[in-house]
């Protein structure tokens, strides 16, 4: 058993010890399901998960593996894109999840980017109750992504450290482009 888990791991690893039945979550990348998925069942009957995605494809895999489950009724899925969130979320939420980059097995044309992920990320952090957080899974390389995860790593860095906590942890001794994990916490002092 690996300790030191992947960037997504490590997401789930802390979303899961923050979210509990009742909660209001969003998985701000729908893609195929995973994520949505997961944060159905921290939810519980009681919470409420939104999950966007620009591709319809990606909704109806999201859809399918929710039926699956029996976890529809926790889930509104949004054939949108994150930027828009916050025309579809009224409520504080607990957390936010983000994988930047393209469908798997998708068309790798069609992804996240810049201007887009960074105005959803703002979007995000102005949803989340005290101490929320959101996570962002930062993948890049081969065909994509390197524009994306510069602008989100300097973004991040602007961050007003009196309202927002702000982590990136990244493997520095692996190849080809390793996920990098972002994480950004409400902090107790910061009003909405």
């Amino acid at each position: 058993m690996d300790i030191l888990k992947n960037s997504l791991g490590q997401s789930h690893d802390i979303i899961e010890k923050l979210v509990a039945e009742g909660d209001t979550v969003i998985d701000a990348t729908a893609g195929n399901g995973n994520d949505t998925v997961f944060l159905a069942h921290l939810v519980g009957d009681s919470g409420r998960v939104y999950s966007f995605d620009i591709q319809s494809q990606a909704i109806e895999r999201t859809r399918q593996k929710l039926d699956a489950q029996g976890l529809s009724e926790r889930v509104k899925l949004i054939n949108d894109g994150h930027q828009n969130m916050n025309l579809y979320v009224y409520e504080r939420v607990r957390a936010v999840m983000f994988n930047l980059g393209y469908l798997p097995g998708g068309d790798h044309s069609i992804g996240t980017r810049a201007e887009s992920t960074i105005k959803a990320i703002n979007e995000a952090m102005e949803l989340l109750t005290v101490n929320g957080m959101v996570t962002i899974v930062v993948y890049y390389g081969g065909d994509s992504g390197f524009e994306e995860k510069e602008a989100v790593m300097e973004f991040i860095k602007s961050i007003d450290c009196r309202k927002y906590t702000v982590m990136k942890t990244e493997f520095i001794n692996q190849v080809s482009c390793p996920p990098i994990l972002v994480c950004i916490e409400r902090c107790k002092g910061s009003k909405f």
